[in-house]
Protein backbone atom coordinates (compact mmCIF):
# COMPACT_ATOMS: atom_id res chain seq x y z
CA UNK A 1 0.00 0.00 0.00
CA UNK A 2 2.91 2.34 0.69
CA UNK A 3 4.16 1.83 -2.89
CA UNK A 4 0.72 2.69 -4.25
CA UNK A 5 0.50 5.77 -2.01
CA UNK A 6 3.91 6.94 -3.31
CA UNK A 7 2.70 6.50 -6.88
CA UNK A 8 -0.46 8.51 -6.16
CA UNK A 9 1.62 11.13 -4.42
CA UNK A 10 3.95 11.43 -7.44
CA UNK A 11 1.14 12.03 -9.90
CA UNK A 12 -0.73 14.33 -7.52
CA UNK A 13 2.35 16.53 -7.34
CA UNK A 14 2.76 16.46 -11.11
CA UNK A 15 -0.92 17.34 -11.66
CA UNK A 16 -0.71 20.18 -9.14
CA UNK A 17 2.42 21.68 -10.71
CA UNK A 18 0.82 21.46 -14.16
CA UNK A 19 -2.35 23.22 -12.98
CA UNK A 20 -1.04 26.06 -10.83
CA UNK A 21 -1.11 24.26 -7.51
CA UNK A 22 -4.50 22.55 -7.76
CA UNK A 23 -4.47 18.82 -8.47
CA UNK A 24 -7.63 16.78 -9.15
CA UNK A 25 -8.13 13.12 -8.16
CA UNK A 26 -9.50 11.80 -11.48
CA UNK A 27 -6.42 12.53 -13.69
CA UNK A 28 -4.18 11.31 -10.86
CA UNK A 29 -5.98 7.97 -10.75
CA UNK A 30 -5.84 7.73 -14.55
CA UNK A 31 -2.06 8.17 -14.49
CA UNK A 32 -1.67 5.57 -11.73
CA UNK A 33 -3.76 2.98 -13.60
CA UNK A 34 -1.88 3.71 -16.83
CA UNK A 35 1.35 2.79 -15.03
CA UNK A 36 -0.12 -0.07 -12.97
CA UNK A 37 -3.04 -1.54 -15.00
CA UNK A 38 -3.63 -4.28 -12.42
CA UNK A 39 -4.87 -1.58 -10.01
CA UNK A 40 -7.94 -0.94 -12.16
CA UNK A 41 -9.85 -3.48 -10.06
CA UNK A 42 -9.13 -1.35 -6.99
CA UNK A 43 -10.42 1.88 -8.55
CA UNK A 44 -12.78 2.69 -5.65
CA UNK A 45 -9.93 2.35 -3.17
CA UNK A 46 -7.63 4.38 -5.43
CA UNK A 47 -10.10 7.26 -5.66
CA UNK A 48 -10.39 7.40 -1.88
CA UNK A 49 -6.61 7.43 -1.51
CA UNK A 50 -6.20 10.01 -4.29
CA UNK A 51 -8.72 12.28 -2.58
CA UNK A 52 -6.70 12.21 0.64
CA UNK A 53 -3.35 12.75 -1.09
CA UNK A 54 -4.66 15.49 -3.39
CA UNK A 55 -6.13 17.31 -0.39
CA UNK A 56 -2.74 17.27 1.32
CA UNK A 57 -0.81 18.31 -1.80
CA UNK A 58 -3.24 21.15 -2.59
CA UNK A 59 -2.72 22.57 0.90
CA UNK A 60 0.93 23.25 0.05
CA UNK A 61 2.10 26.38 -1.76
CA UNK A 62 3.11 25.87 -5.39
CA UNK A 63 6.76 26.47 -4.52
CA UNK A 64 6.76 23.52 -2.12
CA UNK A 65 4.93 21.30 -4.64
CA UNK A 66 7.48 22.11 -7.33
CA UNK A 67 10.41 21.70 -4.93
CA UNK A 68 9.13 18.28 -3.77
CA UNK A 69 8.60 17.08 -7.33
CA UNK A 70 12.01 18.35 -8.39
CA UNK A 71 13.79 16.57 -5.55
CA UNK A 72 12.00 13.21 -5.85
CA UNK A 73 10.97 12.88 -9.52
CA UNK A 74 13.00 15.44 -11.51
CA UNK A 75 12.55 13.42 -14.70
CA UNK A 76 8.85 14.42 -14.75
CA UNK A 77 9.77 18.10 -14.89
CA UNK A 78 12.27 17.44 -17.68
CA UNK A 79 9.49 15.69 -19.60
CA UNK A 80 7.17 18.63 -18.95
CA UNK A 81 9.72 21.12 -20.24
CA UNK A 82 10.18 18.99 -23.37
CA UNK A 83 6.39 18.96 -23.91
CA UNK A 84 6.28 22.73 -23.68
CA UNK A 85 9.10 23.15 -26.18
CA UNK A 86 7.31 20.84 -28.58
CA UNK A 87 4.19 22.97 -28.28
CA UNK A 88 5.93 25.83 -30.08
CA UNK A 89 4.75 27.39 -33.31
CA UNK A 90 4.31 25.23 -36.41
CA UNK A 91 6.57 25.90 -39.44
CA UNK A 92 5.60 28.71 -41.78
CA UNK A 93 4.16 27.57 -45.13
CA UNK A 94 6.16 27.90 -48.35
CA UNK A 95 9.19 29.58 -46.83
CA UNK A 96 11.22 28.50 -49.86
CA UNK A 97 9.32 31.02 -52.00
CA UNK A 98 11.20 33.91 -50.40
CA UNK A 99 14.86 34.90 -50.00
CA UNK A 100 14.07 36.04 -46.44
CA UNK A 101 11.18 35.69 -44.00
CA UNK A 102 9.78 39.16 -43.42
CA UNK A 103 6.73 39.67 -41.21
CA UNK A 104 4.96 42.88 -40.27
CA UNK A 105 2.65 44.39 -37.69
CA UNK A 106 0.66 47.34 -38.99
CA UNK A 107 -1.34 49.21 -36.34
CA UNK A 108 -3.29 52.43 -36.67
CA UNK A 109 -1.64 54.83 -34.20
CA UNK A 110 -4.94 56.09 -32.80
CA UNK A 111 -4.50 54.48 -29.35
CA UNK A 112 -2.08 52.31 -27.38
CA UNK A 113 -2.11 48.60 -28.13
CA UNK A 114 -4.46 46.12 -26.46
CA UNK A 115 -4.32 42.43 -25.63
CA UNK A 116 -6.03 41.38 -28.86
CA UNK A 117 -3.22 42.92 -30.88
CA UNK A 118 -0.62 40.94 -28.94
CA UNK A 119 -1.44 37.81 -30.94
CA UNK A 120 -0.21 39.03 -34.36
CA UNK A 121 2.67 40.90 -32.72
CA UNK A 122 4.01 37.85 -30.90
CA UNK A 123 3.46 35.52 -33.85
CA UNK A 124 5.16 37.88 -36.30
CA UNK A 125 8.13 38.50 -34.02
CA UNK A 126 8.56 34.84 -33.08
CA UNK A 127 8.49 33.70 -36.70
CA UNK A 128 11.02 36.37 -37.66
CA UNK A 129 13.26 35.04 -34.87
CA UNK A 130 12.66 31.43 -35.82
CA UNK A 131 13.79 31.99 -39.41
CA UNK A 132 16.36 34.71 -38.66
CA UNK A 133 14.30 37.12 -40.71
CA UNK A 134 13.02 40.65 -40.17
CA UNK A 135 10.06 42.01 -38.22
CA UNK A 136 8.62 45.25 -39.58
CA UNK A 137 6.49 47.84 -37.81
CA UNK A 138 4.34 49.89 -40.15
CA UNK A 139 2.18 52.71 -38.81
CA UNK A 140 -0.97 52.81 -40.94
CA UNK A 141 -2.02 56.41 -40.38
CA UNK A 142 -3.70 57.49 -43.64
CA UNK A 143 -7.23 57.99 -42.26
CA UNK A 144 -7.01 61.44 -40.63
CA UNK A 145 -10.81 61.68 -40.56
CA UNK A 146 -12.22 58.28 -39.57
CA UNK A 147 -9.36 56.91 -37.44
CA UNK A 148 -7.51 60.08 -36.57
CA UNK A 149 -3.94 59.30 -35.45
CA UNK A 150 -2.82 60.49 -32.01
CA UNK A 151 0.61 62.11 -31.98
CA UNK A 152 1.56 60.36 -28.73
CA UNK A 153 0.34 56.94 -29.90
CA UNK A 154 3.37 56.42 -32.15
CA UNK A 155 5.60 56.35 -29.06
CA UNK A 156 3.08 54.36 -27.01
CA UNK A 157 3.06 51.59 -29.61
CA UNK A 158 6.85 51.45 -29.74
CA UNK A 159 6.99 51.26 -25.92
CA UNK A 160 4.46 48.43 -25.93
CA UNK A 161 6.46 46.49 -28.53
CA UNK A 162 9.68 46.89 -26.59
CA UNK A 163 7.92 45.74 -23.41
CA UNK A 164 6.71 42.63 -25.27
CA UNK A 165 10.30 41.96 -26.41
CA UNK A 166 9.12 42.56 -29.98
CA UNK A 167 11.19 45.54 -31.00
CA UNK A 168 10.96 45.93 -34.79
CA UNK A 169 13.91 45.60 -37.14
CA UNK A 170 12.49 48.22 -39.51
CA UNK A 171 9.94 51.00 -38.97
CA UNK A 172 7.80 52.77 -41.59
CA UNK A 173 5.10 55.44 -41.37
CA UNK A 174 2.56 55.51 -44.16
CA UNK A 175 1.97 59.27 -43.95
CA UNK A 176 5.62 59.64 -45.02
CA UNK A 177 5.00 57.48 -48.11
CA UNK A 178 2.15 59.32 -49.85
CA UNK A 179 4.20 60.04 -52.98
CA UNK A 180 4.84 56.30 -53.38
CA UNK A 181 1.10 55.64 -53.39
CA UNK A 182 0.56 58.44 -55.91
CA UNK A 183 3.16 56.83 -58.23
CA UNK A 184 1.32 53.52 -58.24
CA UNK A 185 -2.07 55.21 -58.62
CA UNK A 186 -0.83 56.95 -61.79
CA UNK A 187 0.61 53.68 -63.10
CA UNK A 188 -2.69 51.85 -62.60
CA UNK A 189 -4.67 54.70 -64.17
CA UNK A 190 -2.29 54.78 -67.15
CA UNK A 191 -2.62 51.07 -67.87
CA UNK A 192 -6.41 51.08 -67.48
CA UNK A 193 -6.44 49.00 -64.29
CA UNK A 194 -8.02 51.79 -62.25
CA UNK A 195 -10.30 54.74 -62.88
CA UNK A 196 -11.45 57.98 -61.27
CA UNK A 197 -15.16 57.71 -60.48
CA UNK A 198 -17.21 60.90 -60.12
CA UNK A 199 -20.62 59.20 -59.98
CA UNK A 200 -23.19 60.11 -57.35
CA UNK A 201 -22.62 57.59 -54.52
CA UNK A 202 -26.23 56.41 -54.54
CA UNK A 203 -26.19 55.85 -58.31
CA UNK A 204 -22.88 53.97 -58.11
CA UNK A 205 -24.31 51.77 -55.34
CA UNK A 206 -27.26 50.79 -57.52
CA UNK A 207 -24.97 49.80 -60.40
CA UNK A 208 -22.58 48.07 -58.02
CA UNK A 209 -25.27 45.74 -56.70
CA UNK A 210 -26.62 45.21 -60.21
CA UNK A 211 -23.11 44.06 -61.33
CA UNK A 212 -23.03 46.82 -63.97
CA UNK A 213 -20.21 49.30 -64.77
CA UNK A 214 -20.61 52.95 -63.92
CA UNK A 215 -20.27 55.53 -66.76
CA UNK A 216 -16.72 56.39 -65.64
CA UNK A 217 -15.29 52.89 -65.82
CA UNK A 218 -14.64 52.65 -69.56
CA UNK A 219 -13.41 56.20 -70.18
CA UNK A 220 -9.88 56.32 -71.67
CA UNK A 221 -6.84 56.42 -69.35
CA UNK A 222 -6.07 60.00 -70.49
CA UNK A 223 -9.40 61.18 -69.05
CA UNK A 224 -8.72 59.45 -65.73
CA UNK A 225 -5.23 60.91 -65.49
CA UNK A 226 -6.71 64.36 -66.05
CA UNK A 227 -9.30 63.72 -63.36
CA UNK A 228 -6.51 62.49 -61.09
CA UNK A 229 -4.80 65.84 -61.53
CA UNK A 230 -8.03 67.57 -60.54
CA UNK A 231 -8.23 65.44 -57.37
CA UNK A 232 -4.74 66.61 -56.44
CA UNK A 233 -5.08 70.32 -57.32
CA UNK A 234 -8.39 70.95 -55.54
CA UNK A 235 -10.70 71.08 -58.55
CA UNK A 236 -12.66 68.24 -56.98
CA UNK A 237 -13.84 68.57 -53.40
CA UNK A 238 -14.39 65.93 -50.75
CA UNK A 239 -16.75 63.19 -51.92
CA UNK A 240 -16.69 64.31 -55.57
CA UNK A 241 -14.13 61.81 -56.91
CA UNK A 242 -12.56 58.51 -55.89
CA UNK A 243 -9.99 56.22 -57.52
CA UNK A 244 -11.31 52.67 -57.93
CA UNK A 245 -9.44 49.44 -58.74
CA UNK A 246 -11.01 47.38 -61.52
CA UNK A 247 -12.03 43.90 -60.43
CA UNK A 248 -14.67 41.39 -61.53
CA UNK A 249 -18.06 43.11 -61.50
CA UNK A 250 -19.74 39.71 -61.31
CA UNK A 251 -17.84 38.65 -58.20
CA UNK A 252 -20.26 37.05 -55.71
CA UNK A 253 -19.08 39.33 -52.92
CA UNK A 254 -20.20 42.93 -53.68
CA UNK A 255 -17.42 44.26 -51.40
CA UNK A 256 -14.84 43.01 -53.91
CA UNK A 257 -16.33 44.77 -56.96
CA UNK A 258 -14.30 47.83 -58.05
CA UNK A 259 -13.17 48.71 -54.56
CA UNK A 260 -12.11 52.28 -53.65
CA UNK A 261 -8.36 52.94 -53.43
CA UNK A 262 -7.86 56.70 -52.90
CA UNK A 263 -10.21 59.51 -51.90
CA UNK A 264 -10.14 63.22 -51.06
CA UNK A 265 -9.97 64.24 -47.40
CA UNK A 266 -8.97 67.72 -46.27
CA UNK A 267 -8.83 66.96 -42.54
CA UNK A 268 -5.38 68.07 -41.30
CA UNK A 269 -3.06 65.22 -40.38
CA UNK A 270 -1.15 65.43 -37.04
CA UNK A 271 2.15 64.76 -38.82
CA UNK A 272 1.78 66.27 -42.29
CA UNK A 273 -0.83 68.95 -41.67
CA UNK A 274 -2.57 70.06 -44.89
CA UNK A 275 0.23 68.96 -47.23
CA UNK A 276 -1.91 66.21 -48.83
CA UNK A 277 -5.57 66.16 -49.75
CA UNK A 278 -5.74 62.76 -51.48
CA UNK A 279 -5.30 59.82 -49.13
CA UNK A 280 -5.01 56.08 -49.84
CA UNK A 281 -7.53 53.72 -48.31
CA UNK A 282 -6.45 50.66 -46.34
CA UNK A 283 -6.38 48.01 -49.07
CA UNK A 284 -4.39 50.17 -51.46
CA UNK A 285 -1.66 51.39 -49.10
CA UNK A 286 -1.43 48.02 -47.34
CA UNK A 287 -1.02 46.05 -50.57
CA UNK A 288 1.53 48.48 -52.00
CA UNK A 289 3.58 48.45 -48.80
CA UNK A 290 3.55 44.67 -48.41
CA UNK A 291 5.19 44.46 -51.84
CA UNK A 292 7.57 47.39 -51.36
CA UNK A 293 8.67 46.05 -47.97
CA UNK A 294 9.08 42.51 -49.37
CA UNK A 295 6.74 40.98 -46.79
CA UNK A 296 6.81 37.20 -47.11
CA UNK A 297 4.11 36.19 -44.64
CA UNK A 298 1.11 38.26 -43.62
CA UNK A 299 -0.32 37.19 -40.24
CA UNK A 300 -3.60 38.94 -39.53
CA UNK A 301 -7.14 38.37 -38.28
CA UNK A 302 -9.48 36.19 -40.30
CA UNK A 303 -11.80 39.21 -40.64
CA UNK A 304 -9.38 40.38 -43.33
CA UNK A 305 -10.23 37.52 -45.71
CA UNK A 306 -12.18 39.85 -48.03
CA UNK A 307 -9.29 42.31 -47.99
CA UNK A 308 -6.97 39.54 -49.14
CA UNK A 309 -9.28 38.95 -52.11
CA UNK A 310 -9.36 42.66 -52.95
CA UNK A 311 -5.59 43.03 -52.73
CA UNK A 312 -4.94 40.06 -54.99
CA UNK A 313 -6.60 41.98 -57.85
CA UNK A 314 -4.14 44.84 -57.31
CA UNK A 315 -1.21 42.41 -57.35
CA UNK A 316 -2.46 40.89 -60.60
CA UNK A 317 -2.67 44.34 -62.21
CA UNK A 318 0.91 45.10 -61.18
CA UNK A 319 2.33 41.66 -61.99
CA UNK A 320 3.37 40.88 -58.42
CA UNK A 321 3.30 37.66 -56.38
CA UNK A 322 1.08 37.84 -53.33
CA UNK A 323 2.60 37.00 -49.90
CA UNK A 324 1.62 33.92 -47.93
CA UNK A 325 -1.31 34.70 -45.61
CA UNK A 326 -2.04 33.18 -42.20
CA UNK A 327 -5.51 34.15 -40.99
CA UNK A 328 -5.70 33.88 -37.20
CA UNK A 329 -8.64 34.20 -34.85
CA UNK A 330 -9.38 37.27 -32.78
CA UNK A 331 -8.49 37.43 -29.09
CA UNK A 332 -10.89 38.99 -26.60
CA UNK A 333 -10.65 39.36 -22.84
CA UNK A 334 -13.58 38.32 -20.71
CA UNK A 335 -15.11 41.26 -18.89
CA UNK A 336 -12.77 43.84 -20.45
CA UNK A 337 -13.27 46.37 -23.22
CA UNK A 338 -10.74 46.22 -26.07
CA UNK A 339 -12.55 48.60 -28.44
CA UNK A 340 -10.33 51.65 -28.91
CA UNK A 341 -13.28 53.96 -29.57
CA UNK A 342 -15.09 52.84 -26.41
CA UNK A 343 -11.94 53.15 -24.31
CA UNK A 344 -11.24 56.60 -25.76
CA UNK A 345 -14.79 57.71 -24.94
CA UNK A 346 -14.39 56.39 -21.39
CA UNK A 347 -11.06 58.15 -20.91
CA UNK A 348 -12.39 61.44 -22.29
CA UNK A 349 -15.52 61.28 -20.12
CA UNK A 350 -13.55 60.51 -16.97
CA UNK A 351 -15.00 57.01 -16.57
CA UNK A 352 -11.44 55.65 -16.77
CA UNK A 353 -8.41 57.25 -15.17
CA UNK A 354 -6.45 56.84 -18.40
CA UNK A 355 -5.45 54.31 -21.03
CA UNK A 356 -3.74 52.34 -18.25
CA UNK A 357 -6.82 52.08 -16.01
CA UNK A 358 -6.71 48.58 -14.40
CA UNK A 359 -10.18 47.75 -15.72
CA UNK A 360 -8.94 47.90 -19.32
CA UNK A 361 -7.30 45.34 -21.56
CA UNK A 362 -4.65 47.64 -23.03
CA UNK A 363 -1.08 46.42 -22.78
CA UNK A 364 -0.40 49.63 -20.90
CA UNK A 365 -2.99 48.64 -18.26
CA UNK A 366 -1.73 45.05 -18.04
CA UNK A 367 1.81 46.31 -17.59
CA UNK A 368 0.76 48.63 -14.78
CA UNK A 369 -0.94 45.73 -13.02
CA UNK A 370 2.28 43.72 -13.06
CA UNK A 371 1.45 41.30 -15.85
CA UNK A 372 4.76 40.21 -17.34
CA UNK A 373 5.52 40.19 -21.07
CA UNK A 374 6.72 36.58 -20.86
CA UNK A 375 3.22 35.58 -19.72
CA UNK A 376 1.54 37.37 -22.63
CA UNK A 377 3.97 35.83 -25.13
CA UNK A 378 3.41 32.35 -23.70
CA UNK A 379 -0.37 32.72 -24.00
CA UNK A 380 -0.17 33.91 -27.60
CA UNK A 381 2.22 31.15 -28.65
CA UNK A 382 -0.10 28.63 -27.02
CA UNK A 383 -3.03 30.04 -29.05
CA UNK A 384 -0.84 29.71 -32.15
CA UNK A 385 -1.98 30.38 -35.70
CA UNK A 386 -5.39 28.72 -35.63
CA UNK A 387 -8.21 30.67 -37.31
CA UNK A 388 -10.30 30.28 -34.16
CA UNK A 389 -11.42 33.17 -32.00
CA UNK A 390 -10.29 32.90 -28.39
CA UNK A 391 -11.65 34.52 -25.25
CA UNK A 392 -9.08 34.72 -22.49
CA UNK A 393 -10.12 35.11 -18.87
CA UNK A 394 -8.29 36.97 -16.14
CA UNK A 395 -7.74 33.50 -14.69
CA UNK A 396 -5.82 32.49 -17.83
CA UNK A 397 -3.67 35.59 -17.54
CA UNK A 398 -3.13 35.09 -13.81
CA UNK A 399 -2.08 31.46 -14.29
CA UNK A 400 0.43 32.36 -17.00
CA UNK A 401 1.74 35.32 -15.03
CA UNK A 402 1.99 33.36 -11.79
CA UNK A 403 4.38 30.92 -13.46
CA UNK A 404 6.64 33.87 -14.28
CA UNK A 405 6.49 35.94 -11.07
CA UNK A 406 6.10 33.28 -8.40
CA UNK A 407 9.75 32.14 -8.54
CA UNK A 408 11.15 35.68 -8.46
CA UNK A 409 8.76 37.83 -6.41
CA UNK A 410 10.01 38.70 -2.93
CA UNK A 411 7.56 38.19 -0.06
CA UNK A 412 6.36 40.90 2.33
CA UNK A 413 3.48 41.50 4.74
CA UNK A 414 0.67 43.91 3.90
CA UNK A 415 -2.00 44.46 6.54
CA UNK A 416 -5.17 45.68 4.84
CA UNK A 417 -7.68 47.72 6.83
CA UNK A 418 -5.53 47.22 9.96
CA UNK A 419 -6.89 46.53 13.42
CA UNK A 420 -4.91 46.38 16.64
CA UNK A 421 -3.99 43.03 18.21
CA UNK A 422 -3.01 43.36 21.90
CA UNK A 423 -1.05 40.37 23.18
CA UNK A 424 -0.33 39.60 26.85
CA UNK A 425 1.92 37.08 28.56
CA UNK A 426 4.78 37.11 26.06
CA UNK A 427 7.62 35.42 27.98
CA UNK A 428 10.64 37.05 26.31
CA UNK A 429 11.93 38.92 23.27
CA UNK A 430 11.51 37.35 19.84
CA UNK A 431 13.63 38.00 16.75
CA UNK A 432 11.67 36.44 13.88
CA UNK A 433 13.46 36.14 10.56
CA UNK A 434 11.14 35.57 7.65
CA UNK A 435 12.50 34.60 4.22
CA UNK A 436 12.26 37.02 1.32
CA UNK A 437 11.51 33.92 -0.76
CA UNK A 438 11.06 30.35 0.50
CA UNK A 439 13.04 28.92 -2.42
CA UNK A 440 15.88 31.44 -2.29
CA UNK A 441 17.51 31.54 1.15
CA UNK A 442 20.45 33.36 -0.42
CA UNK A 443 18.19 36.41 -0.90
CA UNK A 444 18.14 36.94 2.86
CA UNK A 445 15.43 37.56 5.42
CA UNK A 446 13.08 40.22 6.76
CA UNK A 447 14.10 40.67 10.37
CA UNK A 448 11.76 41.90 13.10
CA UNK A 449 12.26 42.53 16.81
CA UNK A 450 9.44 41.89 19.27
CA UNK A 451 10.31 43.45 22.63
CA UNK A 452 7.43 43.07 25.09
CA UNK A 453 7.01 45.41 28.04
CA UNK A 454 5.75 43.49 31.08
CA UNK A 455 4.82 40.71 28.67
CA UNK A 456 2.69 42.94 26.47
CA UNK A 457 3.10 43.90 22.84
CA UNK A 458 0.81 45.33 20.18
CA UNK A 459 0.57 44.20 16.56
CA UNK A 460 -1.55 45.15 13.58
CA UNK A 461 -3.46 42.48 11.70
CA UNK A 462 -5.77 42.65 8.70
CA UNK A 463 -9.38 43.56 9.30
CA UNK A 464 -10.26 40.84 6.79
CA UNK A 465 -9.03 38.24 9.31
CA UNK A 466 -11.65 39.15 11.90
CA UNK A 467 -13.90 36.48 10.38
CA UNK A 468 -11.37 33.86 11.50
CA UNK A 469 -11.26 35.00 15.12
CA UNK A 470 -13.46 34.30 18.10
CA UNK A 471 -12.92 34.20 21.84
CA UNK A 472 -11.24 30.99 22.94
CA UNK A 473 -9.87 30.09 19.54
CA UNK A 474 -6.18 29.46 18.87
CA UNK A 475 -4.30 31.71 16.45
CA UNK A 476 -0.86 31.53 14.83
CA UNK A 477 1.13 34.61 13.83
CA UNK A 478 3.15 33.55 10.79
CA UNK A 479 6.77 32.80 11.64
CA UNK A 480 6.31 33.91 15.25
CA UNK A 481 4.15 32.23 17.91
CA UNK A 482 0.71 30.93 18.88
CA UNK A 483 -2.01 32.85 20.72
CA UNK A 484 -5.37 32.26 22.36
CA UNK A 485 -7.97 34.88 21.46
CA UNK A 486 -9.66 36.35 24.53
CA UNK A 487 -11.84 39.11 23.08
CA UNK A 488 -12.79 40.44 19.66
CA UNK A 489 -13.91 44.05 20.01
CA UNK A 490 -14.53 47.07 17.81
CA UNK A 491 -11.21 47.69 16.05
CA UNK A 492 -9.20 45.68 18.57
CA UNK A 493 -8.47 42.03 19.36
CA UNK A 494 -7.07 40.87 22.70
CA UNK A 495 -5.14 37.62 23.02
CA UNK A 496 -2.79 35.73 25.33
CA UNK A 497 0.51 34.16 24.39
CA UNK A 498 0.07 30.40 24.11
CA UNK A 499 3.22 28.70 22.75
CA UNK A 500 5.91 28.86 20.11
CA UNK A 501 5.98 25.58 18.11
CA UNK A 502 4.17 25.58 14.82
CA UNK A 503 3.21 21.94 15.34
CA UNK A 504 0.93 22.98 18.20
CA UNK A 505 -0.86 25.47 15.95
CA UNK A 506 -1.47 22.66 13.46
CA UNK A 507 -2.83 20.34 16.12
CA UNK A 508 -5.23 23.09 17.27
CA UNK A 509 -6.34 23.87 13.74
CA UNK A 510 -5.32 27.46 14.44
CA UNK A 511 -5.60 29.88 11.48
CA UNK A 512 -2.30 31.25 10.22
CA UNK A 513 -2.35 35.03 9.76
CA UNK A 514 0.19 37.71 8.90
CA UNK A 515 0.97 40.72 11.05
CA UNK A 516 3.10 43.81 11.60
CA UNK A 517 4.59 45.09 14.86
CA UNK A 518 3.25 48.44 16.01
CA UNK A 519 5.39 51.21 14.52
CA UNK A 520 6.71 49.06 11.67
CA UNK A 521 4.11 49.75 9.00
CA UNK A 522 4.41 52.11 6.04
CA UNK A 523 1.18 53.68 4.67
CA UNK A 524 0.18 51.66 1.61
CA UNK A 525 -2.56 51.91 -0.99
CA UNK A 526 -3.29 49.04 -3.39
CA UNK A 527 -5.29 49.77 -6.54
CA UNK A 528 -7.51 46.78 -7.27
CA UNK A 529 -8.66 45.46 -10.69
CA UNK A 530 -11.98 47.33 -10.40
CA UNK A 531 -10.05 50.59 -9.68
CA UNK A 532 -11.15 50.54 -6.03
CA UNK A 533 -8.36 50.96 -3.48
CA UNK A 534 -7.40 49.03 -0.35
CA UNK A 535 -5.65 51.02 2.36
CA UNK A 536 -3.31 49.50 4.88
CA UNK A 537 0.24 49.11 6.12
CA UNK A 538 3.15 47.23 4.58
CA UNK A 539 6.61 46.47 5.89
CA UNK A 540 8.61 49.67 6.09
CA UNK A 541 11.38 48.11 3.99
CA UNK A 542 8.93 48.10 1.07
CA UNK A 543 9.51 51.85 0.76
CA UNK A 544 12.98 51.02 -0.59
CA UNK A 545 11.56 49.05 -3.52
CA UNK A 546 11.85 50.45 -7.01
CA UNK A 547 8.78 51.22 -9.12
CA UNK A 548 7.83 48.40 -11.50
CA UNK A 549 8.99 45.72 -9.03
CA UNK A 550 6.53 42.83 -8.67
CA UNK A 551 6.29 41.44 -5.13
CA UNK A 552 3.96 39.16 -3.23
CA UNK A 553 2.01 40.45 -0.26
CA UNK A 554 1.60 37.18 1.60
CA UNK A 555 -2.00 35.99 1.86
CA UNK A 556 -3.09 38.96 -0.25
CA UNK A 557 -1.62 38.55 -3.73
CA UNK A 558 0.99 39.67 -6.23
CA UNK A 559 1.27 43.42 -6.75
CA UNK A 560 3.37 45.77 -8.82
CA UNK A 561 5.02 48.70 -7.04
CA UNK A 562 3.90 51.86 -8.81
CA UNK A 563 5.23 54.73 -6.69
CA UNK A 564 7.04 55.26 -3.38
CA UNK A 565 7.95 58.93 -3.70
CA UNK A 566 5.16 60.56 -1.69
CA UNK A 567 5.56 58.81 1.65
CA UNK A 568 2.90 56.25 0.70
CA UNK A 569 3.54 53.05 -1.18
CA UNK A 570 1.21 52.85 -4.19
CA UNK A 571 0.85 49.38 -5.70
CA UNK A 572 -1.39 47.76 -8.33
CA UNK A 573 -2.94 44.38 -7.65
CA UNK A 574 -2.13 41.73 -10.26
CA UNK A 575 -3.73 38.53 -8.98
CA UNK A 576 -3.56 36.03 -6.14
Amino acid sequence: MEDIRALVFKYALLNAVRHDGKARPKPVVSKVIAERPELRERARELFQLAGEVVSEVNSWPLTRQRRELESRWPELLVERRRERREKGLPPLPNVERFPEVRTRFAPNPNAPLHLGQARPIVLCKEYARMYRGRFILRYEDTSPDVKAPMAEAYNWIMEDLRWLDAEPDEVYIQSDRIEIYYKYAERLLSQGSAYVCTCDPQRFRELYFAKKPCPCRDLPPETHLERWGWMLDGTYGEGEAVVRIKTDLSHPNPAVRDWPALRIKTTPHPRTGAKYRVWPLYNFSCAIDDHEMRISHVIRGKEHLVNTTRQRYLYQHLGWEYPEVLSVGRVSLEGAILSKSKIRAGVESGLYTGWDDPRLGTLMALRRRGIQPEAIRALMIELGTKPINATLTWGNIAAANRRVVEPRARRYFFVANPIRLKVRGIPHEFDPRLPLHPDHPEWGTRDFKITPIEGRFDFFISGDDLRLLEAGRGLRLMGLFNLRVQRVGEGVVEADYLSEPYSEARSLGAPLIHWLPEGEGAPTRVVMPDAATVEGLSERRCMDLKPDTVIQFERFGFVRVDDVSGGTLIAYFAHR
